[in-house]
């Protein structure tokens, strides 16, 4: 028996959706400003790293960052209360995405889902029952919307969780409980569980258990009889993950919050009565897109999913190991998989005169931009190229630009990571294979 993504379901999980979302959103934005982060990450740095293909994005200075960083909280406001909603949505969703391209050195797995699902979110009636629009009468109020607006978000969920864990099915993680035994013992001031954290037992147990929750959680999620028992898993795990790994931000109560989506329209109703101004008795109205729009929207989040189903698998198209290039890496959901380290010495050169400078990168780069560009070769290469432009305004003629570069992969000892021998200057930055990276070899075991 087929499933029929047309047919009517109550809307309230995609107004939960939607309210949770907004909320997130807002406090996620609120924090950033309050760390100051808006200025240290997008008006201080002399240089920036953006997504290849994306150069014409630049940030908008310190003025320009601090509003449009308030329009994207006012635009999550709005999405929480359902007010001008798919103006909301649509404005979120371009200034979320835009900050996130500005500089990849900032890229996380979680920014990257919160575009994705911004995305989805203008395409569904999630404002046509308790919002103000209704309440406004902006849009009539619906109860009802067709099974695949609500669908759509658990595929998501389903696809981030089963490549999440599908990642972790690797050497590293599973047989060498990498980068576990490196990361655990810095929590050993924990209480009560401090001393297990330098325990061997103890890093296997968090990988094994990761990459099976990853695997499967979304699927017992899926089940009416498994999804109580399931999500309790995903409060004890994300909540672990947040007192761990505190750097990950929001990401947890994110994923927490999310994951509602899996339960029934019951549920949710239940949990919507809670909130003020909720009215028991609804008028029963459905939601319908016009003929022509439903396919073309549904021909839309088809080319999505396909998108989406692919992307992980682009990195089959590299020779070497992944970590290491790092080629077919970002958008992928590989989520905390390694602990990587590097340095990297640059050298600018004058042909003519045989003239070698050695780059002081703290001038051009912050430390975060130089520590992460040190272990990701696209990174390095934009910036031997940057290198190349300051030193030729500074009267070196034809500048070339060599590396020399070393990088620690899950507590192996250091390699060299860059042929020294090459001119990155000259070097193109595409999508292709960099031979220049030297290759993994055993011995860096």
């Amino acid at each position: 028996m087929g499933i029929n993504i047309q047919r009517p379901v109550h809307i309230a999980p995609l107004v939960t959706y939607r309210i949770t979302f907004g909320a997130m959103m807002l406090l996620s934005i609120i924090r950033f400003w309050l760390n100051g982060w808006i200025t240290s990450l997008y008006v201080t740095p002399v240089f920036y790293f953006p997504l290849q293909g994306m150069d014409w994005i630049r940030p908008l200075g310190a003025t320009g960052m601090h509003i449009l960083f308030a329009v994207m909280a006012i635009a999550a406001l709005l999405i929480m209360l359902g007010l001008f909603y798919r103006v909301a949505v649509v404005i979120f969703f371009f200034t979320f995405t835009y900050v996130e391209l500005i500089d990849i050195t900032n890229y996380l797995n979680h920014y990257y889902f919160i575009s994705i699902i911004s995305f989805l979110l203008i395409w569904v009636p999630a404002n046509a029952c308790y919002s103000l629009d209704v309440r406004l009468r902006l849009t009539a109020e619906k109860t009802m919307a067709p099974a695949w607006t609500i669908g759509i978000f658990r595929l998501q969920m389903v696809m981030v969780y089963f490549f999440a864990g599908l990642a972790k099915l690797g050497h590293d993680w599973l047989f060498e409980a990498m980068p576990m035994k490196i990361w655990l013992p810095a929590k050993s001031h924990l209480p009560v569980i401090g001393t297990l954290m330098y325990k061997e037992w103890v890093a296997y147990f968090f990988s094994w258990f990761g990459a099976c929750y990853d695997l499967f959680i979304a699927f017992f999620l899926l089940f009416r009889k498994t999804r109580p028992v399931a999500y309790l898993f995903v409060l004890a795990f994300h909540l672990a993950t947040a007192v761990f790994f505190p750097g990950i931000g929001m990401f947890p109560y994110v994923m927490i919050a999310g994951s509602l989506i899996f339960f029934s329209s019951d549920f949710h109703l239940r949990l919507l009565s809670y909130l003020p101004f909720f009215k028991k008795k609804q008028t029963g109205k459905a939601y319908t897109y016009l003929p022509y729009a439903n396919k073309l929207i549904l021909a839309l989040l088809c080319i999505h999913f396909i998108f989406q189903l692919l992307l992980p698998f682009r990195y089959l198209l590299y020779p070497d190991k992944l970590f290491w290039t790092e080629e077919g890496f970002r958008f992928s959901w590989r989520v905390m998989l390694m602990e990587k380290s590097g340095n990297t010495f640059f050298y600018v050169k004058e042909p003519a005169t045989g003239k070698t400078f050695e780059v002081n990168n703290r001038e051009f780069l912050t430390p975060l931009q130089d520590k992460m560009m040190s272990t990701q070769p696209d990174m390095i290469l934009q910036y031997a190229h940057y290198l190349a432009k300051v030193f030729a305004i500074r009267g070196v003629q034809q500048p070339e630009v060599y590396v020399e570069s070393y990088v620690a992969l899950n507590g192996r000892r250091s390699a060299l990571y860059i042929d020294p021998a090459v001119n990155l200057a000259a070097q193109p930055y595409s999508w292709r294979h960099y031979q220049w990276i030297l290759p993994y070899k055993e011995k860096h075991e």
